[in-house]
């Protein structure tokens, strides 16, 4: 338990920390915890590996209060994760050049946190087991200038979370730069969530390589008791994720599931080869984690989905068994949808669709420039969803 103004270093990734069985608590986490206010200030992890020893940990420990404001996910309510390390109420806290080793569930978490870098850090998880939410980093609201570059490793569920408002529905994250993320066969990427009033923006996500097995990127509020959350400016940028044989089964796999309310997102230079499937790639306007439910997809009518760039996006196929596939799916109203520098080759006899408009999905302006094809014969399923095209 740490205080104020302290650093451990460790001189090289063989040196570090092993958790005695049923300590069931962080590996490591600040004395004076704090949801909204800051009393934790300089603490640095320089180098040295963390072992939580999953395996002889228990998952939950008691707690007084919910870690998600009316959430299906953490109940019951008396409990809360045992994650790997944690901070609360923190400024200035520097990690660097560490190993965090068999966590019981989230790796690491920051919340309420002013002036945040991450570098280097590796998340190793030999004892990998479905559905134990061990995920990788999480950060939640409110905070501002987080800086994560160079992580790397293999979880499962997220790798990543920035869900400002996830807990309370109000707290805000801005200021963010997401720069080199290797993936791990990880089950799902990057997640974006915003469920309530707290605002997500100015955020730059960039060099995002690896494999993953089910979700790329979900941007949404993913709960469906919300005001479809409060997206401001978004912007990702060089993406090449090799998909892999999806490991869960309760909605369809993706790469960018897109939701809510969304003032700009920006998706540039995004690569797609050798998929195990015929994922959509871009899905906008599924807000909600699920888009189906009892055979019927669940809509959510009323979101404010703004401007859209798909830019120098590449699709290369060459399965064996041809497949069709929808590329972008639009499932509600766009504002603008600006498609910029788009080719697709397909070394398949049959067709698929560069835009397919599915129920109450239509696009006010639509911009499209530099669009190349090979065995893709149809851009836009129902010409007539667009109000004005250019």
């Amino acid at each position: 338990t740490l205080y104020s103004n302290t650093v451990i270093e460790c001189p090289t990734k063989d040196c570090g920390f092993f958790q005695k069985a049923q300590s069931n608590r962080a590996v490591v986490t600040n004395a004076n915890w704090n949801d909204y206010e800051i009393e934790t200030k300089n603490i640095s992890l320089l180098g040295g590996t963390y072992n939580q020893d999953c395996a002889n940990q228990e998952q939950f420990v008691p707690y007084h209060k919910p870690m998600c404001v009316e959430s299906i996910t953490y109940k019951p309510k008396s409990i809360k994760y045992t994650f790997g390390i944690e901070f609360y109420g923190i400024e200035n806290l520097l990690m660097r050049d560490v190993t965090i080793r068999n966590f019981r569930k989230f790796a690491c978490t920051v919340g309420c946190f002013k002036n945040v870098t991450i570098e280097n850090t590796w998340l190793d998880l030999p004892d990998h087991a479905d559905n134990s939410n061990q995920d990788g980093f999480h950060f939640w609201g409110p905070g501002q200038f987080l800086t994560v570059k160079n992580v790397g490793g293999t979880v499962g569920d997220d790798f990543m979370n920035i869900g400002p408002d996830e807990r309370d529905k109000i707290s805000s994250i801005t200021d963010v730069l997401v720069d080199g993320v290797f993936l791990n066969d990880a089950d799902q990427a990057i997640r974006l969530l915003s469920r309530g009033t707290g605002r997500l923006d100015r955020v730059t996500i960039r060099n995002i390589t690896g494999t993953y097995k089910s979700f790329g990127f979900f941007i949404n509020p993913w709960f469906t008791d919300t005001c479809y959350g409060n997206f401001g400016n978004i912007f990702i940028e060089n993406v090449d994720l090799k998909a892999l044989k999806p490991n869960y089964d309760y909605r369809p796999p993706v790469l960018f599931s897109i939701g809510g309310n969304i003032e700009a997102l920006t998706l540039k230079n995004i690569r797609s080869h050798e998929s195990y499937d015929n994922r959509t790639l871009v899905e906008i306007g599924s807000a909600f984690g699920s888009p189906f439910g009892e055979g019927q997809r669940l809509y959510a009518e009323g979101q404010k989905l703004g401007t859209f760039v798909i830019q120098d996006l590449l699709v290369t196929e060459t399965a064996e068994d041809p497949v069709d596939t929808s590329y972008i799916t639009v499932h509600e109203k766009v504002q603008n949808l600006l498609l910029k520098n788009i080719t697709i080759i397909k070394d398949q006899p049959k067709n698929g669709t560069l835009v397919e408009f599915i129920n109450r999905g239509q696009v006010k302006n639509l911009v499209a420039t530099d669009i190349h094809t090979s065995g893709l014969n149809t851009l836009y399923s129902d010409e007539s969803k667009i109000e004005n095209k250019f």
